[in-house]
């Protein structure tokens, strides 16, 4: 159990590090609702179910879709 945490860890970690060095809006997008459903998976882990519950209703569903829905009224792509 203790590698299954350490592997989700590292998971978030490198989620963190991808979504500050994409140029593009959309990838990042995707990859922060990677981190929060992965996020999601360790307050469950952690026998939280309200928590990850919430985390994956408003982290990883609602903000996904607002992000998206902000993107694609303005440009996608850094300048």
């Amino acid at each position: 159990m203790v590698l299954l945490n350490v592997i989700i860890i590292v998971f978030l970690i490198l989620c963190a590090i991808a979504v500050e060095k994409t140029k593009d809006l959309l990838s990042a997008v995707v990859i922060l609702s990677a981190y929060t459903l992965m996020m999601s998976v360790l307050w469950l882990i952690l026998h939280t179910p309200d928590v990850a519950l919430t985390e994956a209703a408003i982290g990883a569903g609602v903000t996904c879709i607002l992000f998206i829905a902000v993107i694609m009224r303005t440009e996608r792509y850094e300048r």
